[in-house]
């Protein structure tokens, strides 16, 4: 996602991309903060809900980006996402993280263990969920400049095509493996 932001909306819509997803981050810590994961472990209807979704969601990334496959170009369409581009693009960020079964799972299961004993577990998740999505943000930051400088490079029709094939079939994957995966919340 990130390295087609970079090249059809530029570094801008790249950022703000990564930024939405670093408000999906913060979302999630604040859910498992405020207790999401007793309700994924009372409610596996709830997680699979939830799970289903993302699966939706990215077969729907998936298909529309195979249908990009179509057009006919010389060139990914670089800048082409024009005024709008920031608001899609942070949506698009936001969205995709939010419908992350795996994000949610790491914030309810995994980041909860790493606070300390004796630290109010609330705000430990907060704490911890803020670092991650500066981390992230750093990390994406850093890619999306790196992609931006090499964009002219994979702008050719050939690399257009083999990156968009790549995206879709990318997105499926992560489609199907949420629809097979096993349920990773359990009650202890």
């Amino acid at each position: 996602m990130l390295l087609r932001q970079a090249m059809t909306g530029g570094l801008r819509a790249a950022l703000l991309s990564s930024l939405g997803t670093c408000a999906g981050l913060l979302i999630w810590a604040s859910a498992s903060a405020v207790g999401l994961s007793a309700i994924f472990v009372a409610s596996p209807l709830a997680y699979n809900a939830l799970r289903w979704a993302g699966a939706l969601y990215l077969a729907f990334l998936s298909i529309q980006t195979l249908i990009e496959l179509k057009k006919r170009g010389p060139s990914f369409a670089i800048g082409s996402q024009g005024g709008r581009a920031g608001f899609l693009a942070f949506r698009l960020g936001l969205t995709t993280n939010l419908l992350n079964v795996k994000a949610a799972v790491f914030s309810v299961a995994f980041i909860p263990q790493f606070v300390p004993s004796g630290f109010p577990i609330a705000r430990g998740i907060l704490t911890l969920g803020v670092v991650q999505a500066l981390v992230s943000f750093t990390w994406a930051a850093f890619l999306s400049t790196s992609i931006s400088r090499v964009t002219e490079l994979l702008a050719s029709d050939r690399a257009r095509r083999i990156l968009t094939l790549i995206s879709a079939i990318g997105f499926l994957i992560l489609s199907l493996s949420l629809l097979i995966a096993r349920q990773g919340l359990t009650s202890s």
